[in-house]
């Protein structure tokens, strides 16, 4: 970390980029036989194509599918929208429904309410008060006329699981295919598609320590499903995704991804650890509330409700000190409470005053402690001016799957 620039605690907004994959990255921008485009017949394009292929196969084996079932975009956002348009489009005179949760990434909300404008109905579960979707509560949203579901892995701003081999259980056994949003999964913890039985999965390079610019989305060749292009050009990526393949990009997606496979347990210990630190010295400040259920999280996140204040004031108080959001990075800048926690039936007030700490494979111990002492001096400042009734040590709330 430089001397000077804040700790940085943001990971589920955006990963550094991981020093190998740099290295590998360079290696192919300096490498005078690699810059032809991959779909050019000559040997400059099959230099290209060699490389697209190997990180497709790396990709691949880090998420459990077959290469072939791999098709680059530029990011999770563009994956998403391809699966959730592309699927609808292609299969309109099926059905016109989609299901959703409440709690889902704007790029997934937003691409279901442009469907809505479009004439589908969608429907969106509310999930459970510790932050996941039940199986059961998708089976009731579920009609004969639902063409797609669509479910996130882990929360972007809860850290929560969710059971996507249950979710996709109950959703194949009513014929309707799974999209889940894995784009917080990589590193995290281990993915296999296969076994999960979802039939689109999308990515991003840029959440597990790879250059941004580049994602994509898995079409599982089982699910038999055909999209609806939502570009035209050149008939890349199987004509799903027309554009010329960003070779370097694609190729530090697979490093990144391969690191990330090969490092993701020793990178939860490790960052487990950490995330207990710094949770532990601040649940301690008292009238400090854990949002989602911890129990069904992985560590790498961390969101509190401070109470007796407003967010975005603690926010501006510790910028200097410590660089996290107060939720979503796509919606952090938007003056108004966190969709997601007021979905798990957070008052506005408490939604308001929540913070996101989100850790990652560089996160020293040294910066949890910095960071923790931050925060706790600016929250007792703040109580102080405001006039918070002061809560005792040890009287921090936990809130889980039992809810406020």
């Amino acid at each position: 970390m430089s001397a000077r620039l804040p700790v940085y605690l943001d990971y589920a907004a955006s990963t550094p980029l991981d020093a190998r994959v740099a290295r590998r990255m360079n290696a192919v921008l300096t490498d005078a036989d690699a810059f032809g485009n991959a779909s050019s017949a000559h040997a400059y394009g099959a230099r290209a194509r060699e490389l697209v292929e190997a990180a497709r196969a790396q990709v691949a084996a880090a998420v459990g599918c077959e290469p072939a079932e791999v098709i680059f975009c530029s990011c999770a956002t563009e994956a998403d929208n391809l699966a959730i348009l592309g699927v609808a489009e292609y299969y309109r005179e099926r059905g016109r429904h989609v299901v959703t949760s409440r709690t889902e990434h704007k790029a997934v909300l937003d691409a279901c309410r442009e469907l809505g404008r479009r004439g589908w109905q969608v429907s969106f579960v509310t999930p459970s008060s510790g932050g996941y979707v039940e199986p059961a509560a998708v089976v009731a949203a579920l009609r004969a006329d639902t063409v797609l579901a669509t479910f996130m892995h882990v929360n972007n701003e809860t850290g929560v699981v969710n059971d996507i081999a249950g979710i996709a259980a109950v959703c194949r056994e009513r014929g309707v295919p799974l999209h889940v949003d894995a784009a917080q999964s990589v590193g995290k913890l281990p993915l296999d598609l296969a076994a999960s039985g979802a039939a689109l999965a999308s990515l991003a390079g840029h959440k597990a320590y790879g250059p941004k610019g580049v994602g994509a989305l898995v079409l599982r060749r089982s699910a038999g499903l055909q999209l609806a292009p939502q570009s035209y050009g050149g008939g890349q990526e199987r004509g799903l995704r027309s554009g010329t393949l960003a070779t370097h990009q694609i190729v530090g997606m697979g490093e990144a991804f391969a690191l990330a496979a090969r490092e993701c347990e020793a990178d939860r210990v490790r960052i487990a650890a950490l995330a207990a630190r710094l949770s532990e010295r601040l649940l301690a400040l008292g009238g400090v509330l854990r949002n989602g259920d911890a129990a069904r999280a992985v560590p790498h996140i961390l969101n509190l409700s401070f109470e007796g204040m407003e967010g975005e004031s603690l926010l501006a108080a510790i910028v200097d000190r410590v660089a996290l959001s107060t939720g979503s990075a796509c919606t952090s800048a938007k003056a108004e409470p966190s969709y997601v926690l007021r979905a798990l039936g957070r008052s506005a007030s408490l939604a308001e005053s929540s913070l996101r700490f989100s850790l990652g494979r560089f996160t020293t111990e040294a910066e949890v402690d910095t960071a923790a002492a931050a925060v706790a001096e600016a929250v007792l400042r703040l109580r102080a001016v405001s006039g918070y009734p002061w809560v005792a040590a040890g009287q921090a709330e936990t809130v889980g799957a039992a809810g406020p």
